[in-house]
């Protein structure tokens, strides 16, 4: 290629929009602050101290005195590849849940691993029946149990987590929780609640952008792993090499991604400063303001209030209302992204996230307004001044 022939790129300019879909959510600015702040070696000892610190921001954050709990280097699907790959060996079964998108992620990777699926089954847009695990667990024995906490495709909370864990473990079966929705913004704990492994997601309810995931194993959980007769199949995220890294040693594996660090630090600093509990306070409180706002303005929730999830609120869609378009007006008249349905619910319901930073009164008002005058618009039997109204008196009481 020529000189000449160099790509003509202007200036990055995204356009401003106000996140309210099921991720990401708004990133703090404080977060975008320390983001700027300049890079030193993955090394350095100053790093090294922001290593302890954001470890023990983690632990914190997922309610766990677990010595083995760390920012993964990727995604949440990273985290979640990281906890299946390195706790599912060849020949392992694992028990994975049908009620929604994330459990078949679950199976997929088990899979990937060696190891084989079995199912517990319940419908989408239904948490799992403890009596049903207890059957399933009874039935095929498995050497690890998975559940989704906060079921992001369907907008389901997995309530009575407890219960399934004592049941898992009755068994012998170790416990792998997908926290990736609910970590910083619904109530969990890793150890009160008796979970052996819990992986999330930076970029919904911490608020912070995608690149390191939080993961934290119990000292069981590690010891599996670190016992492991044959390796598992990802060198990257073998936790066994990672320990090297982030255990004692802090010897060279690979070279973390400096900036997000740097992001995961401060977003958990707000986490800490705000206060655990009370941060699940305020999610369920403004969730509840826009739950108030869509059921007055005569749109129905998917899950019933005893599992309905704060951070992700599954909306169905109004007969004769295309989702996609819907979403699409909201984006080119009011810079608002909320998002349609996925797997099984496709076209059948709107998530509309209210997670971390985005999960103010503005941007609760915002949505309801919003969606009202589309859904208007487009000849929905919806009543925008009734939402409106609905949600702002939940907001002031």
């Amino acid at each position: 290629m020529a000189p000449d022939d160099a790509p003509q790129v202007d200036e990055l300019t995204p356009p401003s929009r106000t996140l309210m879909g099921p991720g990401p959510s708004d990133v703090h600015p404080r977060v975008l602050r320390a983001m700027s702040t300049p890079l030193v070696g993955h090394l350095d000892p100053s790093f090294i101290e922001i290593m302890d610190e954001v470890q023990e921001l983690l632990r914190y954050t997922f309610r766990t005195d677990n010595r083995w709990t760390i920012p993964v280097s990727g995604t949440g699907s990273a985290s979640m590849e990281a906890a299946i790959g390195n706790v599912v060996e060849p020949g392992d079964t694992m028990l994975v849940p049908t009620n929604g998108y994330f459990g078949g992620r679950m199976a997929s990777m088990a899979r990937r691993a060696g190891g084989e699926v079995v199912t517990v089954d319940a419908p989408w847009g239904e948490p799992l029946d403890p009596a049903a695990v207890s059957d399933a667990l009874a039935e095929y024995d498995p050497d690890v149990f998975g559940f989704v906490h906060a079921e992001t495709s369907t907008g389901v909370l997995q309530p009575n987590v407890p219960e399934l864990t004592a049941a898992a473990h009755d068994h012998d079966a170790l416990v792998i929780a997908d926290t990736v929705t609910s970590l910083g913004g619904v109530e969990f704990r890793v150890d009160e609640w008796d979970v052996d492994v819990a992986y999330s997601g930076p970029q919904k309810c911490l608020s912070c952008p995608p690149g390191a995931s939080p993961l934290t194993l119990s000292d069981e959980a590690m010891e599996k792993v670190l016992s492991r007769e044959e390796d598992p199949r990802s060198w990257y995220l073998d936790l066994s090499l990672l320990e090297g890294y982030w255990g004692d040693e802090r010897s060279y594996h690979h070279t973390a991604p400096i900036t997000n660090v740097y992001a995961m630090r401060e977003a958990l600093r707000l986490v800490a400063e705000e206060g655990i509990e009370e941060r699940w306070a305020r999610h369920r409180r403004l969730a509840g303001a826009l739950k108030a706002g869509v059921e007055g303005m005569g749109l129905e929730m998917n899950a019933p209030e005893e599992y309905w999830l704060p951070s992700l609120n599954a909306v169905r869609v109004p007969e004769g209302v295309d989702d996609g378009e819907v979403c699409a007006e909201l984006l080119d008249r009011y810079d608002l992204e909320i998002a349609g349905g996925l797997g099984d619910l496709a076209g059948e319901i709107f998530r509309i996230g209210c997670m971390g930073h985005s999960a103010r009164p503005e941007n609760v008002l915002l949505v309801v307004t919003a969606l009202g005058d589309v859904l208007e618009s487009m000849g929905a039997d919806v009543d925008p001044d009734a939402g409106v109204a609905a949600a702002r008196r939940t907001l002031r009481s």
